[in-house]
């Protein structure tokens, strides 16, 4: 191999010395083979990966063995940084020590969110490890308290004697109700991940990686609590006893938020994902093992879609349909009983928000088709249920691919919302440039939400559009895009297992995409469950192969060109294994077609 890359290098060499002019240096000479036998024996190196391995991985932005075994081996030691690298994380260590060893009440303040439900889970655990009691979950209701700490319950606080208050994914931006907990003799502990204001609360401490020289800035809500989990342990495993590597299995809820909070599955998140989903798949936790079965999902193969399009709606589906506890109550109990009862309410109220979801999507549609939309698309109804929202501005950013604003009543008579971004602005910049019309908002680049001033709510969507206009960034277009151009011989188990090795999949690291142009479609069929037809099957084929794509919630019409029989089309997908009722069957699911 030697040789040949030795060979190799000679050959290239002399093509280039014109360009190095007509009598190259020694040195320059030298130099210049010195640099392509490096390259070259990072190329030899990459050809222990197939074909397909490699050139998805340099889609990725590997090309060289070392990078491409981090990426595809995460490992433990190496992959989690050290969590005294938070700023804060010795002084709320000790605080929390203190704490224990005083018999303090702790109150573990959560949001109400599939990042904060898990996070709140880890703290509980760690609190199970070391037998400690005296604690309380908090978890504010979605419709009548809202996101974030509110003064009422700190109050509450205050009168039940509590003397640490411990957040999880939230508390950055809550300076005033930090400082009333400090008059009230409640020292505050803030782990949470959004963006900070300018001015900070005045916590005890506070562990966020955008506030400090953390490596990773990324990390979800429970990924910040599973640092101070880790930090913890590290520091007083001996003093308490806890076996070594304890932490590990509190990365079942650190991934599943991880994967549902939609933070890139890039450092030290992929290797939270990556761990997660192994411990995911051997959870004792019952109430996860009551919720699997009752989606008749096995969960030695639990995937990174089962999360997304399964487990976490219903999680949310307790703060948005009843209340958050429910879900915490699921992922935390001992109790088999409880588990499975817990799991079927919670599918029972996520079919239910489904059909208010479906409902709401009706009158929307209607609306939308009877006026010419803004830069920025405001809608909603007092009657509309806004625990629900942030799923309809989501479905309708989608279909217009516009910033989308979608508000209803509360039970506390404000005007309460969820946004969307579409890629094209940020939503908490837009509500920031247009502050004025809201009493409060929140959230990420892509998603937050808002409690809006009544009066102003019938002229918000022209304010919005025209802060959009000013802070507007060109929207990368995504259409077309493809990781590998082939026939749909590609479809085959062997390269399936190539593919799976660059798993999880979710935001920052998205599927493959192969595109098959010139497929033919040789068959149509819906399908559904209870017959309702909601779902397509579609066999493409080309000269030699054939391949079954499904298409969930989709009907002819839902691509760029309807579908029809016998009709030659361009076909985006990616590689999707079933394993329905313990069968497995390689398909392909169908991204677009045009």
């Amino acid at each position: 191999m030697q040789s040949f890359i030795e060979s190799f290098t000679k050959s290239k060499f002399s093509q280039v010395l014109g360009f190095l002019g007509p009598y190259p240096s020694q040195t320059i000479q030298k130099l210049y083979f010195a640099k392509l036998s490096i390259l070259y024996a990072k190329i030899s190196l990459m050809q222990k990966y197939g074909e397909l391995l490699r050139a998805l991985l340099e889609k990725r932005g590997i090309t060289d063995e070392a990078q491409a075994e981090i990426f595809l081996n995460p490992n433990y030691e190496r992959d989690f940084h050290d969590a005294f690298k938070m700023r804060d994380m010795e002084r709320a260590c000790v605080r929390l020590f203190e704490a224990i060893e005083a018999d303090e009440k702790i109150v573990i303040y959560a949001d109400y969110d599939c990042d904060g439900i898990p996070g709140a889970v880890i703290l509980q655990d760690l609190f199970k490890l070391i037998n400690y009691k005296n604690y309380k979950v908090y978890i504010p209701q979605r419709n009548s308290e809202g996101y974030g700490l509110n003064l009422d319950a700190i109050k509450q606080f205050a009168n039940s004697n509590v003397k640490l208050l411990i957040t999880v994914d939230l508390g950055i931006t809550a300076v005033a109700e930090v400082a009333q907990a400090e008059v009230d003799g409640i020292d505050v502990i803030i782990t949470d991940h959004h963006l900070p204001p300018a001015t900070l609360p005045r916590a005890y401490a506070i562990l966020n990686p955008k506030t400090d020289h953390y490596p990773e800035k990324m990390l979800c809500g429970a990924g910040v609590v599973f640092k101070l989990a880790q930090g913890f342990i590290k520091k007083y495993e001996e003093y308490f006893k806890i076996k070594e590597g304890a932490e590990k299995w509190m990365l079942d809820m650190a991934g599943l938020a991880t994967l549902s909070d939609m933070v890139p599955l890039t450092g030290e998140n992929r290797a939270i994902a990556y761990f997660g989903m192994k411990v995911l798949r051997k959870s004792l936790r019952p109430g996860l093992q009551k919720l699997l079965a009752k989606m008749n999902i096995d969960q030695r193969y639990l995937s990174e879609d089962d999360i997304g399009f399964m487990v976490t709606p219903r999680l949310n589906a307790a703060s948005r349909m009843d209340d958050p506890m429910r879900a915490f109550e699921l992922l935390s109990t001992d109790d088999v009983s409880e588990a499975g009862v817990l799991a079927d309410h919670l599918s029972k109220i996520n079919d239910d928000r489904k059909t208010i979801v479906t409902g709401i999507m009706r009158e929307v549609n209607k609306k939308l088709t009877t006026y010419e939309h803004k830069e920025v698309i405001v809608i909603g109804n007092p009657a509309w249920r806004s625990g629900v929202l942030g799923l309809v501005a989501g479905k309708i950013s989608d279909v217009y691919e516009k910033p989308v604003f979608v508000w209803g009543r509360d039970e506390n008579n404000y005007i309460k919302g969820s946004c969307r971004s579409d890629g094209s602005v940020s939503v908490v910049e837009l509500m920031t440039e247009t502050k004025e019309y809201f009493l409060d908002f929140g959230g990420h680049e892509l998603a937050g939400g808002f409690t809006a001033q009544n009066e102003k709510i019938h002229f918000l969507e022209e304010a919005l559009s025209t802060s959009f206009n000013k802070i507007k960034r060109i929207k990368k277009n995504n259409q077309a895009a493809y990781d590998i151009k082939s026939g749909l011989d590609v479809v085959n188990m062997k390269n399936w297992r190539e593919i799976e090795k660059l798993a999880p999949f979710g935001f920052g690291n998205p599927k493959p995409v192969f595109f098959f142009p010139g497929v033919k479609v040789e068959n149509i069929k819906k399908f559904g469950k209870n017959g309702s037809g909601e779902h397509l099957e579609i066999i493409f084929s080309d000269e030699k192969n054939k391949a079954v794509a499904i298409s969930f919630f989709s009907g002819v019409d839902s691509f760029q060109i309807p579908l029809e029989q016998d009709k030659k089309v361009n076909l985006l997908a990616t590689f999707d294994l079933s394993r329905f009722r313990g069968r497995e069957e390689l398909r392909l699911r169908a991204v677009d077609i045009f």
